[in-house]
Order: structure tokens, then C-alpha cells, then sequence
């Protein structure tokens, strides 16, 4: 039997969900609706003078091929940090699952990096692998690597894949363990009884049970990978060298704000959203399927 809520005053349920449609509308909806104006017009950096030129904001864009290098990067750069922080975090969460001495306390540090801010993690992370500075980079030049991410924009691009996926599989980490926690351990046990090894249970019992989880990560991360990681961007590289850690919403920034070229990066944040609207849409049309509820 179902519980079911029942309210004395019509008017208390809507009371209730206001504030958080208020949070909503005001921060969502109308800084969107704006972008959508602002991506119609061509206004100066001071906003002295608007006049409305239609969809040239748009084609002037797409005619960059600049910002299909953008596009590319950011696409790869998403990959290769939900790839690596769910892969670690995954390995992280079946460790922590053991019964171990201490375990509670293993978790508890390896949640912990989560509520670092991403501009602190920037820091940090700019800090250890500095070419002059940083402690790691003597190492690296230790063993005859040639660090300077300062110079090279492959280099720079592997620090900020390495910083950001560091910062999200504590969040990975915590949702993996919850998952983990809830399979059933008698269907374990009975995969156990009819000789299945530990890998063998991984891949054919716990990794679709899993499943769910994993998804809603994968969702999750890409959209992490497409937005949170420009306070990261910011203060390790700010784009460089030679724009080769340059994201979208990172070009939206740097064109709109530094460049004063407000109608393009209102055209290029609409763009972002749709890009990211159809992206999860794709996820939870094809890649739902796979997953076993």
C-alpha cells in the first residue's frame, strides 16, 4: 500500500515547489532567454549601441574554423576525463567495498577532493607540475622527459584532462561505492558457488548491476567535462599555449568578456546548450539501452 500525501490548503503544494521554480526561472530560464536575445544582436562592449542582425552572429561562427578546432577539442577533452575519472573511481570503489581495517576512514579521504573548488584544484595541480616550480616536474626531468606545459599545448592539455578527472572521481568514487553497496551479496556468493572468479563475478555480475550507476555518471561527467572544468582552464593555462586548451565554454569567456564580441559568445552559449541538450538526449536514447534496471 502506497502513501499518499494529503494536503489541507490546494495552495500548500505550490507554496512548497516555489522557491525552487523561483531558483529556477530566475537562474536558468531568463540567462538563457537573454543568450537567445543577445545572440539576434550586435552590440558593443560598452552597450551604447544594439542593432539586430538576425542569424549573421550564427553564420560568422560557423564560418570559424577556429571554432570547430573548439568543438573537437572540447569533445575529446570530455572523453578522456569521463573515461579516466569513472575508470579510477570505479578501481577505487571495489577496493574500498573490501572488508578492510579502517576502510571508513580510507573513504572518507578519498570523498574529500570533492569539495575542492575547481580553480583551487588548478592551483594545486599548477603548483606540483610547474616547470620550474612544480615538485613532480623534477621528476619528470629526472627521467628525461621534457616538461613544459607552459610551451606545449600537448602537455598542457594532458595537465588539465589529469586535474579535472582528479576532481570529479571523488564525486564518481562515492556514487560507485553507494552502487556497489546495494547489489545483493547472495547473488555474488552464488555466482562464487558455481566457480566463478573474482574477475569473472566483476564483468558478469557486479558491472551490470552496475549499470544504472554508470549512466547516470556518464551523463554527469560529460556534463561536467562541457562546463565545470572552465574554472580549471582559467587558472592553469587560460587557453594556452596557442589556444590548444581552449573549450567552448572557455571560447565563450574569452570572446565575450576579454574580446568584447558579446554577440558571438551569446550565439556560441546557445550553441554550447544545444550541443549538450542533444548529446544527453543521444545518451538516453541509445545508451539507455544497454542498461539493466
Amino acid at each position: 500500500m502506497q502513501k499518499q500525501a494529503i494536503f489541507q490548503s490546494k495552495l500548500l503544494p505550490y507554496a512548497l515547489v516555489a522557491p525552487q521554480l523561483a531558483i529556477v526561472l530566475i537562474f536558468f530560464y531568463w540567462p538563457a532567454l537573454q543568450a537567445v536575445i543577445q545572440s539576434f544582436l550586435l552590440q558593443d562592449a560598452f552597450g551604447l549601441s544594439t542593432s539586430f542582425v538576425w542569424f549573421d552572429n550564427y553564420v560568422e561562427l560557423f564560418s570559424d574554423p577556429a571554432y570547430f578546432e573548439s568543438i573537437l577539442r572540447t569533445f575529446f577533452f570530455s572523453f578522456a576525463i569521463a573515461v579516466s575519472s569513472l575508470s579510477f573511481a570505479l578501481l577505487l570503489a571495489v577496493m574500498a567495498d573490501k572488508p578492510l581495517r579502517g576502510s571508513t576512514l580510507y573513504r572518507t579521504l578519498l570523498i574529500w577532493p570533492y569539495a575542492v573548488a575547481p580553480p583551487v584544484v588548478g592551483v594545486l595541480w599548477i603548483f606540483m607540475l610547474h616547470p620550474s616550480l612544480g615538485v613532480l616536474s623534477r621528476y619528470l626531468r629526472a627521467m628525461g622527459i621534457d616538461w613544459n606545459p607552459l610551451l606545449d599545448g600537448d602537455q598542457a592539455a594532458s595537465l588539465i584532462i589529469l586535474a579535472a578527472a582528479w576532481k570529479q572521481i571523488s564525486y564518481n568514487f562515492l556514487f560507485f561505492l553507494a552502487g556497489l553497496q546495494a547489489i545483493p551479496k547472495s547473488v555474488l556468493e552464488a555466482a562464487a558457488i558455481d566457480g566463478a572468479r573474482p574477475m569473472r563475478r566483476f564483468w558478469t555480475v557486479t558491472f551490470p548491476l552496475l549499470s544504472p550507476t554508470i549512466f547516470f555518471l556518464l551523463v554527469v561527467n560529460i556534463v561536467y567535462a562541457f562546463f565545470d572544468t572552465f574554472g580549471i582552464i582559467d587558472t592553469m593555462t587560460r587557453g594556452g599555449p596557442g589556444k590548444s586548451t581552449e573549450t567552448l565554454v572557455y571560447k565563450v569567456y574569452s570572446d565575450g568578456l576579454l574580446g568584447g564580441n558579446l554577440g558571438s559568445s551569446a550565439a556560441q552559449s546557445v550553441v554550447l546548450m544545444v550541443m549538450v541538450i542533444v548529446l544527453t538526449g543521444i545518451q538516453f536514447r541509445f545508451v539507455e539501452r544497454k542498461v539493466t534496471y
